[in-house]
Formats: structure tokens, sequence, C-alpha cells
């Protein structure tokens, strides 16, 4: 199921951009609150704002980049102090610079009895001007390289969760024509033996051949398909299936009679049902296969069990190995985390429990 997600570049642009939206209001609404906006001071702070702004920039774009992502802390660590310390240097100029003399009379109205000196700015202490700055400066590095590191993982593990997706689709690709050639070859056979014994049951089974085919070469490369066509293709599997075996080997199917209108992947159970036909039958002993569909208000189950032989090779053994692995990774690929898949392994049965949202 695809979601709309916002692309790792524009959440580190609007994270930036409100950072630098808040810093840039405070000179403002500070003057704001005392009533009358001083817009000299105003710009003064701004431009000390401006040196922050430059180690921002050049430490999210050329800093971390060049040198933190590329593990040359060292290099690091020393520019941004270097460029911290240069600004710090430039803003303390700038605040604690000599004060301009000051005309009593010039700024003193004529009838203003006030001292001159209740006029003049206070000025920040030393210390406090000192310490300001690089409280700040660290502060704001902290903040953008913290986002970049961010919106790099965010961006990785989007590229790693695409190649994942892509490779799952692969294997799914190759589940859905998991069929094996044996099985058309001997079906084949099959039929050239009953044109002369049983011409009506080899017709059926041409068209079941017939529908088969249609169903792997067109209906099988769309994502989703009906629940009708995909039994319909189990019906023809298992038929052509009972062909290569003799009577001994009981086939029992049970599907509901009524089919609701949903749609479910293609070939979704065609990998466990012959599975339990290439495991479920050994000769001369007699053998079973069980298929069930549930079909439930929200959920679709499928339960698909057969014999067990001991002369048969371990059928759990070989699920526990790649089968079962590339199972589900696509059940990962098609429901996440919304389906269920149980297999039970007894002395003298195996089983097969999947139940999959609709």
């Amino acid at each position: 199921m695809k979601g709309i997600a916002l692309n790792s570049r524009k959440i580190e642009f609007l994270s930036y951009f409100l950072i630098w939206a808040f810093v840039f209001s405070v000179p403002y609404f500070s003057e704001r609150s005392s009533g009358h906006i001083n817009w000299n001071e105003v710009a003064k702070n701004w431009s000390h704002v401006f040196g922050f702004l430059v180690i921002f920039l050049v430490n999210v774009y050329i800093l971390v980049p060049r040198l933190l992502l590329k593990k040359r802390y060292r290099n690091y660590f020393v520019l941004v102090t270097t460029l911290i310390a240069l600004v710090i240097a430039v803003n303390m100029i700038s605040e604690l610079g000599f004060p301009h003399q000051r005309n009593p009379i010039t700024e003193n109205p004529p009838g203003d009895l006030r001292p001159t000196a209740l006029n003049a700015p206070m000025q920040k202490p030393p210390i406090m001007a000192f310490a300001d700055n690089p409280i700040i400066c660290i502060l704001l590095v902290g903040a953008g390289t913290t986002i970049k590191l961010m919106t790099k993982w965010l961006s990785e593990e989007k590229l790693r969760k695409d190649a994942e997706k892509e490779h799952l689709k692969t294997n799914l690709a190759l589940l859905k024509h998991q069929v094996s050639p044996h099985f058309f070859m001997n079906t084949l056979n099959n039929i050239h033996t009953l044109i002369e014994m049983d011409t009506e049951k080899a017709q059926d089974a041409v068209e079941r051949l017939s529908t088969l085919m249609r169903y792997l070469l067109y209906d099988s490369a769309q994502n989703t398909i009906e629940l009708k066509k995909e039994i319909e293709f189990i019906h023809s599997f298992i038929s052509l299936m009972q062909l290569r075996h003799s009577d001994e080997v009981e086939v029992t199917v049970l599907i509901p009679n009524q089919i609701p209108d949903i749609k479910i992947p293609p070939m979704l159970f065609i990998s466990l049902l012959e599975n339990a036909f290439k495991h479920g039958v050994s000769y001369p002993n007699k053998s079973y296969i069980y298929f069930e569909i549930q079909i439930h208000e929200n959920s679709l189950g499928c339960i698909i069990k057969n014999s067990k032989h001991k002369a048969v090779v371990n059928q759990f053994d070989e699920y526990s190995g790649i089968g079962l692995e590339n199972i589900k990774k696509s059940l990962d690929l098609l429901y996440a985390q919304e389906y269920k898949l149980h297999i039970s392994d007894k002395e003298n049965e195996f089983e097969v429990n999947l139940t999959i949202p609709v």
C-alpha cells in the first residue's frame, strides 16, 4: 500500500526555515514588547543573527557533508571551532566597540533636564556578551547537524526500503511462476495417455490446462485478481495434479458456495499447494491432500494439510530454508504485518494455515 511521504530534502528545508524564522523574529518581538520598536536596535541584532546564519549554513551544507559524514572528525571539529570563534570575534567587536562621543546639546532637546547618562543605552556586561555568543553558536550548530544527519538517515532508509521492496517484488514475481515445468510435462503425458483411454476425460484435462495457462500468462501479471478466478485456477491445478496420481491419493477441497466479490494477489496459495502435493504423496502409502478456503468478514483463511511419510524428505526442513523465507518476504511485501502464517509439523501430518486481510 502506497502512502504520501514528504521528501527528505523538503523536510530539511522546512526545518531550517522554521528555525531561522523564529531566530530572526526574536529581536523584533523583543523590541515590540517594550511598547516602541527601535528599528536601529532591531537591525543591529539582525546583523548579529546574520553571523550565526553564516555558521549554520556553512556547517550544514559544507562541513557536515564533506567532513563529518566522511568521518573526518578532527578536521570537522577544528573548522567548526574556528568558524565559531571568528563569528564570535566579529560580534564582540560590534557589541563592545568603542562608544561614540555623545553631544548632550543635540541628544537632549531644549527643556529636557534629564541627565544625558540616563538617555544612553545600557551596555551589556562583557562576560554576558561573551557567554551568549558561543552558547547560541553551539545550539545552532547542534540543531543544524542533527537535522542534517536525521534527513540523511531518512533518505538512506528510504533507499534501503526501496531496494528491499524491489528485491521482494522480484521474489514475488518468481513465486508467481513457481509452477514446476515438470508439472506441465507430466500433465501433457497424462493427457496423451487419456486420449486413447478416455477421450472425454482427456478433453476436460485439455480445458483445465488451457485455463491454467491462460491464468499464468495473463491474470498472474496483474497485482490483484478476483477470488473467483483464483479458485478456478486452484480447481484446474488440483484436477490436473490428480491425473498424475492414482486413486490412493485422497484429495479434499472445501470452498464456500458463495464467493464474495473480493480481490487478492494472484497465485497466493499455489506454492503452498504444490508443496503439499510434492511432499504429501508417497507410493504405495495411503496419502491425502486437504485444501480449504474460509471466508470471514474482514479476512480470508487458507488451510492446507497433507499426509506425512517418513520416507519423504522432511517437509518442515525444506520450508525452514529459502522456501519459507521467500514466502514470508512476499507476504510482508503484500500485507506488511497484517497476515498470519502458522506452520504445524506433526508426526503424520503437515499443516499450513494462512490468514490474510481482505
